[in-house]
Parts: C-alpha cells; structure tokens; sequence
C-alpha cells in the first residue's frame, strides 16, 4: 500500500492500493462492510459488468464523484466513507444491481399497482441492502478508475439521461418501435417503447399529478403503452393485455382505443360479454370505428363457435 491519506472532506479515508507502476496485486471492485472479515457487498468484477458513473447524473452516489476526481487512470483506492456519505448506498446498489441484472434500474412498470407500490417502501428486493438501510453503517468502497470519457464518446441508456435527452428520446424510441412492429419483430418492438415508457416516467413523477405538464406526459405515456399491448396481442400476452389497458381505462374512462385493444384481448380469451362490452363503449366513443368493431365482433362470434365445440367434445360422455 501506498498510505493513507484524507481528501479534504469529513468522513473520508483514501488507501491506494495500486498507483500503476508496480505489479497489479489482486483486489476486489466494490463495496465492503466494515466488520472484521470486510464482508463483500457488491462486486462489479463477479457481476462481469464495470460500474460506469455518469457525472451529474442519477445512480450514484454523491460522494462517488469526489473519490474519483482524486484517481488517476489505471489507479486502485480503497476509501473509508462514514454513514453521512454512505445512508443512500441500498438505494443505489439496487439500482446497480438491477443494470447489471439487465433490468431497468428505476424498475418503473407499465402499470402500477397501489399494493405494490406500497409494499416496495418497505423492501428493496435484497435481504443485504434491506438490512444495511435498517442500520447504515461506514463502508469501504474499493475502486479502480478504468477509463475517463466524455458524454459524446459512448451510447447512454435511457436511464442515464436528463429530463431534456429523455424528452428527445422519445420519439426517436416509439419511431423505431413502429419500424419494429412491422417489421414482425414484436419483442424488440416492446423493448423500445418500454424504454420511451421509462424515459416519460422518469420526468412525470416530477411534475405534479393531473396538472398540463403532467397530462401531456400521460398522453404519451398512454399512447407507447397501447402500442406495447398491440406487440403483446401478435405476441398472445392477452391477460397482460387485459391488465394494461384497464389501467388506462381506469384513469381515462375517455381512451377509445383502450378499449378497443382491450375488447380484442378479450375475444381470444373467450371473454364474450366482457368484448361485446368493450366494443360497444368504442362505438359511444367514435362512431367511426363501426366498421372495425363489425368485423371483430365476427371475429368473437366465430371464436365463441368454436370454443361451444370444443366443449361439447369435452365434456361428451361425461354426463
């Protein structure tokens, strides 16, 4: 070791362990408890996934941006942080961890479900970070800084952007979604208007609910969420479909084509009075739309046919 020494800010010890000009010792990239056996936490090398921190931006700690200003490249520090730096570290590995799960960090979902919603203050999915957020305590952060580049030298996910490059991602997103869907290639077409999903959410919890910024980001938000329901209807996720839908409809008893889309999920799960429901709420909605709902509603009487013969061979016999 190379000594230890303090960075000018309170609650901070810095040990390098390696400067780049001696042989590269073995070490461990992450995060360490402060008992006696400096128990692992995380570890970005076994997670086969480099922790990138974006400056200015979200998932990360504050405190990180000054242990890194005070490395050199190729340089291997061990820091001491107490809990006044560290309170917020369970929050930000969870969001760490899911990146390197390949999950979304934010873990927004298409729909959200009160109990849900509510249950998530109390858990962050990780029995550690649940614990570590019960009782924060001074941790180790052991980093070694790879590389330095600047915004214009990498592709960012969505959740690395600021509000202004989510807001211009967009519609670039949905703009390749719809290539996708018909293209057929509906799964890649999901991925991309979830990620436009995640990019309007992230702005809208900022905003206050039901007020113009906020409902015009609803709109969006309901608009990518029906393109995501089609995908799911060519891909036969009709429940999910089911689920969505009647989340908008619940908000936004005025959203003919949740209705519409809904009405055809339920058709191929032989909902028949649930369908004939649906289609005739779009024809109070657009009376336009008559000609679409005739053939769907074809459409269910052939699948209700059907479904009445399967039955009848079904059940032959049994009585």
């Amino acid at each position: 070791m190379d000594g230890t020494m303090l960075l000018g800010v309170e609650g901070i010890k810095k040990t390098i362990l390696y400067g780049g000009t001696a042989e590269m010792p073995r070490f461990i990239t992450g995060t360490k408890l402060c008992d006696d056996d400096r128990t692992v936490i995380d570890d970005s090398k076994v997670a086969g996934v480099p922790m990138e921190v974006v400056i200015g931006n979200m998932f990360k700690l504050e405190i990180w941006e000054t242990l890194l200003t005070s490395m050199r490249i190729g340089e291997v520090a061990e820091f001491w942080c107490d809990v006044t730096h560290t309170g917020l570290y369970p929050l930000v590995a969870k969001s760490l961890r899911r990146i390197a799960e390949g999950k979304d960090p934010v873990d927004w979902h298409i729909h959200s479900c009160g109990m849900a919603n509510m249950f998530a203050y109390h858990t962050l999915g990780y029995d550690d970070l649940d614990q570590l957020q019960k009782e924060p305590q001074p941790l180790y952060f052991v980093l070694e800084l790879v590389k330095v580049q600047q915004p214009s030298e990498y592709d960012r996910e969505s959740w690395a952007l600021n509000d202004e490059e989510r807001l211009k991602a967009v519609p670039l997103l949905h703009g390749q979604g719809n290539k996708l869907y018909k293209l057929g290639r509906y799964q890649d077409a999901t991925n991309k208007y979830k990620e436009a999903i995640v990019c309007i959410k992230n702005i809208q919890h900022k905003e206050k609910a039901w007020e113009a910024p906020w409902l015009k980001l609803e709109k969006m938000g309901n608009m990518l969420t029906l393109n995501y329901c089609q995908c799911l209807l060519r891909m036969e996720e009709y429940y999910e479909v089911i689920e969505h839908t009647s989340d908008i409809i619940n908000q936004h008893p005025g959203e003919m084509k949740a209705f519409y889309v809904r009405g055809k999920a339920h058709i191929e799960v032989w909902n028949e009075a649930e369908a004939r429901a649906d289609f005739e709420r779009v024809l109070d909605l657009d009376p336009g739309m008559k000609k679409a709902v005739k053939k769907d509603l074809g459409v269910l009487n052939m699948r209700m046919e059907e479904k009445n013969e399967e039955d009848k061979v079904k059940y032959k016999g049994m009585f």
